[in-house]
């Protein structure tokens, strides 16, 4: 009769969730995170690159082990996507109805700088923390210090334009290339202020650009660029572009012979469609970002990534992307709860252990970064850094 009723008592109990006072492991609960980013438009090509597998990615490996350890037991992510249609306008209603209508627990920043420029006062007004992963400004010590919720993990502008120029001007004292520059950008928020800062470094640095032109995100046929560019006769080429351009421009290159022995563009140099599309021809090519491929970390990193998602990731913003959440991740643990405002002052106190190294935001920015990277091989090298450890050295560009 006892042990009946002791079994009686224990199933109730159970029922009660009294047991899981003493085995929090075993209650499940659900993190929702929400996501707005191209699947249509010019940057769909870029964002389903970079931002989506590692999205699949992230989720997939925090619910195969168990999901996010909270306080009260495990949290698996749920993830709830919205097409931004590359457009600004879409992103913002998109983050507003993650917040509003799905109520989310967290949001993961789009993609792109101008959308991140563009949806941070909504992310700061719904009390969400912004990874702004895939952004570059100079705007960066303004938006932080107007935005206690926004970091930023790319590196500034001036960073970047300063880095190429570096390049550049060790490649003029070697006697390898002159003076004279041609540069291109996109006309968006990323262009615009790239090309913006690179003016008078390159001034400064006694360069001379003798071709300087803006074309629309989106433009299907870059070959005018291109020939004009060739047609001013430069030592360098430098664009500020972003992916569907970067192919553009590049093949219009290899097309009208414009040899030079410097020749930069921007996102998605670094992707490995971009060597599958021109092969050997990219030997030499310099584009933003880069990596270490080498280290244990990456190189694990790389073999899930086309395991669970199937794709390849690129050599510079993917990984970076993915220490993004990393981040998220280390912080939703070390609160212990969903508190989203708990989870920013976490953000900005503590040192995380990603794939890409350690990340501690001083002000808000993360001040380690990769910032030109170079095709040698069959891998795209992080070339020049600020803060990170095992650049290669820059080889020379063969003619096309």
């Amino acid at each position: 009769m006892f042990k009946n009723k002791l079994r009686f008592s224990i199933k109730i109990l159970i029922a009660l969730g009294f047991i899981g006072i003493f085995g929090a492991e075993l209650r499940a609960d659900t993190i929702t995170v929400g996501m707005s980013a191209p699947k249509t438009g010019p940057l769909a090509g870029g964002s389903t690159v970079t931002h989506w597998p590692n999205v699949k990615l992230w989720a997939h490996e925090v619910n195969a082990r168990g999901g996010l350890k909270l306080k009260n037991g495990r949290a698996k992510i749920k993830v709830i996507e919205y097409d931004d249609r590359t457009n600004p306008g879409e992103a913002i209603k998109n983050i507003n109805r993650l917040a509003t209508q799905d109520k989310v627990d967290f949001i993961l920043a789009p993609y792109g700088t101008g959308f991140n420029l563009a949806t941070a006062p909504i992310f700061n007004k719904l009390g969400y923390p912004q990874l702004a992963v895939s952004a570059i400004t100079d705007k960066i010590p303004a938006l932080t210090k107007r935005y206690d919720n926004i970091f930023f993990m790319l590196g500034s502008t001036t960073t970047f334009t300063n880095s190429v120029v570096n390049i550049l001007k060790k490649m003029r004292s070697d006697g390898k290339i002159g003076n004279r520059v041609a540069m291109v950008n996109v006309a968006d928020a990323f262009g615009i202020e790239l090309a913006a800062a690179a003016r008078p470094v390159f001034k400064s640095a006694g360069f001379e650009i003798v071709y300087d032109k803006s074309y629309p995100l989106g433009t299907k046929d870059l070959s005018p660029v291109i020939k004009g560019a060739k047609a001013s006769k430069p030592d360098a080429f430098v664009a500020w572009s972003y992916p569907p351009d970067t192919f553009g421009l590049t093949a219009q290159a290899k097309i009208n012979k414009l040899n030079v022995k410097a020749f930069y563009t921007a996102v998605a140099t670094c992707f490995p469609a971009y060597k599958g599309k021109f092969k050997g021809a990219v030997e030499g090519i310099l584009g933003a970002g880069g990596i270490n491929p080498d280290t244990p970390e990456m190189k694990a990193y790389f073999k899930r990534h086309k395991s669970v998602t199937g794709k390849d990731a690129d050599f510079w913003a993917s990984a970076v992307t993915y220490a993004s959440f990393q981040i998220l991740e280390q912080a939703i643990e070390g609160v212990g709860s969903k508190d989203r405002k708990a989870v920013t002052k976490f953000i900005k106190e503590n040192e995380f252990k990603t794939v890409i190294g350690p990340v501690k935001f001083n002000n808000q920015n993360n001040d380690r970064f990769w910032t030109v990277g170079q095709w040698q091989g069959d891998k795209f090298y992080g070339v020049s850094s600020e803060g990170r450890p095992g650049a290669k050295s820059v080889i020379d560009k063969p003619d096309w």
